[in-house]
């Protein structure tokens, strides 16, 4: 009984006790974003998928911290034909772009926070 109690709290503790993913843009908008930043960070995943999950909630918290940075969450799930224009096999995936839009890195599954910011600094 008593680990009934402990692993249906430990699920609710994680369900409820986590930060929120950072939340999702229409890729047609990210597209109008690129070129008016240095470089531009595209997150292509799912809300479902979930390295995509810890991805968000990282990129929610810099986002938090720093909200001048111009990263973005583009759910393929709901816009595939994102996924196929930015050449996208698997998720989590991460591209950077510069200010003309060309891909400048691109990274598959997830990244720290400080490899983040090193696109900013």
């Amino acid at each position: 009984m008593k680990k009934i109690l402990l692993v249906t709290l430990f699920m609710v503790f994680n369900l409820f006790g986590q930060e929120p993913m950072l939340r999702e843009t229409p890729f047609a908008e990210v597209l109008q974003q690129i070129g008016k930043h240095k470089r531009t960070f595209i997150e292509v995943g799912s809300d479902t998928c979930r390295s995509c999950q810890v991805m968000g909630r990282k990129l929610y918290v810099i986002k938090q911290k720093h909200p001048e940075y111009p990263i973005y969450f583009v759910n393929v799930h709901k816009e595939r034909e994102a996924a196929y224009r930015l050449r996208v096999q698997m998720i989590p995936t991460q591209i950077v772009v510069d200010s003309q839009g060309n891909e400048i890195y691109r990274h598959v599954g997830i990244l720290e926070a400080q490899e983040i910011k090193k696109f900013f600094n």
